[in-house]
């Protein structure tokens, strides 16, 4: 009968594996929600770039050796080592872990398998696995198939899980200071803002923060992170995720000193102050800006239809007549800093004191001195209906008149004002014939009102657009 792995028992090759402390990761912005959902395994979303040091320990001429515990979700065709003079690596290959756990990404090292009774009963080069059996390969080049099994030994390697590095390298005997540079999927940031209404006029402060998800399938304990806001194009790659598991580490000291910002290329780089430690399978946020107290404006909109034309006037009534809407609640304001694309959470304090939420979404990046404005939800007070009040065709004339009454209710206790905005398409010539007020803005392909609608009261809106066409357009 098969016998589960019941343990995996490890001993490190410090000369091949050691780590130097700050290993230095550059991650750049995602919006995969899969990197920031709790008790997710590794994924292939996100894009990082790491640069750490290793020591080898060279045994002189050509020898083969093992790196590992590097990101299960690494990118394998873009590894570079620099052996730093020491010597030129000749071949490498990486070896991930993926669905098959820990032994998958050291298939190829030699392995020494133990039975329940301590007793050696295979050592050699694990060559497979299937379903938990073990496949090993003895000097004598015998392949042995083992089923039953309680634990396995990595005399040159530590065993830790995720992918493995193996490298054919000729060079001096002694210790070599190997500099490992590789992207990987499975990390990734994005910004997380809050944004608390103030009590009088309408002004928020703004918290903004960085979440930076590792979902990679490695911890990188004491990093030195750097962020990058913007939007490169990447080559997409990783392999299938795995389980694992939430991962306790003894924390790094938390950054002192907001984040450098800089330009890079045509991006933002943010360098973050000292070192943080990024435990495998966790989102760990750090400040990104200080708090800033800004102006903003409530804004209520009401929206009829999208930006559209037909291919030919379109003459008949169906399509286009009226009906009711919701009203989206939204909030206003001008970046006062660049603003890396995230999620944006609008607070209020009610009158027991405490802070509520409002809504939230998301924003895109948006440049120093850009307005902001995100749709909050549905205005529970408001209400808006929308009926057409005259339709006339002269085919003559190749004209079109048409009208809408749009009525709107506050069932509020305090006074709003509403957008409501049209967007005329039955074809591209028309122009506006009458209106009850003025319209705020006027586009090829937008009429906008703004309508001031009493507390507990309603307000109308009427106007008329004529449409126009030549007989090549029929």
């Amino acid at each position: 009968m098969h016998r589960p792995l019941l343990a995996l028992a490890m001993t490190a090759l410090v000369s091949a594996t050691a780590v130097a402390a700050d290993p230095a990761v550059t991650i750049y912005r995602s919006d995969g929600d899969s990197l920031f959902d709790a008790g997710s395994g590794a994924v292939a979303d996100g894009h990082a770039v790491v640069h750490e040091q290793r020591t080898l320990q060279l045994a002189g001429g050509r020898q083969t050796l093992v790196v590992d515990g590097l990101p299960t979700m690494l990118d394998t065709e873009a590894v570079a080592v620099d052996l730093g003079g020491a010597g030129r690596v000749l071949a490498q290959r990486v070896l991930s872990g993926g669905d098959a756990g820990a032994l998958a990404a050291h298939r190829g090292e030699h392995v020494q398998v133990f039975g329940v009774d301590n007793k050696l009963i295979a050592d050699g080069t694990l060559i497979a696995l299937d379903s938990g059996n073990l496949g090993v390969r003895g000097s004598e080049g015998r392949t042995s198939y083992i089923r039953e099994y309680a634990q396995v030994q990595f005399p040159e390697g530590s065993g830790r899980t995720g992918s493995t590095l193996q490298l054919v390298v000729d060079g001096k005997a002694g210790a070599a200071a190997a500099t490992l540079t590789y992207p990987t999927s499975g990390l990734g940031w994005r910004a997380a803002y809050s944004a608390l209404l103030l009590d009088g006029e309408c002004r928020i402060r703004l918290d903004a923060l960085a979440s930076v998800a590792n979902r990679s399938g490695r911890d990188f304990p004491a990093a030195k992170l750097k962020l990058i806001a913007g939007t490169p194009n990447f080559a997409r790659f990783g392999g299938g995720p795995r389980p694992m598991m939430m991962k306790a580490m003894n924390a790094a000291a938390a950054p002192e000193q907001l984040p450098e910002q800089s330009a890079l290329g045509d991006y933002r780089s943010y360098a973050i102050d000292g070192n943080l430690d990024l435990p495998d399978a966790s989102v760990t946020q750090v400040p990104l800006y200080a708090s800033r107290e800004l102006l903003c404006e409530r804004r209520w909109l009401l929206e009829s239809g999208a930006v559209w034309f037909p291919a030919k006037p379109m003459l008949t009534p169906e399509g286009n007549d009226g009906g009711s809407g919701p009203i989206s609640s939204q909030l206003k304001f001008v970046a006062a800093d660049n603003l890396p694309g995230g999620n944006l959470r609008v607070l209020t304090r009610d009158k027991d004191g405490r802070t509520e939420l409002l809504g939230e979404n998301r924003v895109g990046d948006t440049a120093k001195g850009r307005d902001v404005t995100i749709a909050l939800g549905v205005a529970f007070d408001l209400a808006g209906t929308r009926e057409r009040t005259t339709f006339s065709i002269d085919r003559g004339a190749r004209e079109l008149d048409e009208g809408f009454r749009i009525t709107l209710t506050n069932s509020g206790e305090t006074a709003r004002t509403v957008s409501v905005r049209e967007h005329p398409n039955r074809w591209r010539g028309w122009n506006l014939l009458s209106s009850s007020q003025k319209p705020d803005k006027q586009t090829p392909d937008t009429l906008e009102f703004r309508v001031a609608v009493p507390a507990g009261g309603k307000a109308t809106l009427d106007y008329a657009v004529r449409y126009a066409w030549m007989p090549a357009d029929e």
